[in-house]
């Protein structure tokens, strides 16, 4: 199973241009196609969430090409994700991220 995260914000149709930009980007970086896919939102509690699944290709190149370097986490799973939170955080995005399945 791919790589997904929940991703959550208070400002949807801001964060979701930044979040597209962000993984278009990435996918550069790792010169990969469809590397990633975005799930339909739902709203909750004044919450806008969406889910975000990282191709296997992708989760591998940045696993291997040593991205992730510095990323806090004792199992690969939490890595990727504070990897992904900081990475979307660089590029400008406020937006909260939740490892829901690894692999």
């Amino acid at each position: 199973m791919n790589p997904l995260f929940q991703i959550s914000t208070k400002s949807f149709d801001k964060e979701i241009i930044i979040v597209k930009h962000a993984l278009d980007e990435l996918e550069k970086q790792c010169s990969v196609n469809n590397g990633y896919t975005i799930e339909s939102p739902f709203e909750k509690f004044g919450w806008t969430f969406f889910n975000i699944q990282i191709s296997l290709e992708m989760a591998e190149v940045i696993e291997k090409s040593g991205m992730m370097k510095g990323a806090l986490g004792y199992k690969i799973g939490e890595q990727m994700t504070n990897f992904m939170g900081h990475y979307l955080e660089s590029k400008g995005s406020n937006v909260r991220i939740k490892n829901i399945n690894y692999g």
